[in-house]
């Protein structure tokens, strides 16, 4: 019980981290390549 808490809390915030990193990368990349949100001819 203890060594799965240990994975548990040592695991889920790198995993978070990397989904919420991995999620911002590609909208920057989508960003880079269609242009930012926003009214067209703004």
């Amino acid at each position: 019980m203890l060594a799965f808490l240990a994975l548990a809390f040592g695991i889920w915030p790198i995993v978070a981290v990397g989904v919420v990193g991995g999620y911002g990368f590609l909208v920057w990349m989508y960003q880079i390549v269609f242009g930012p949100p926003g009214p067209p001819g703004g």
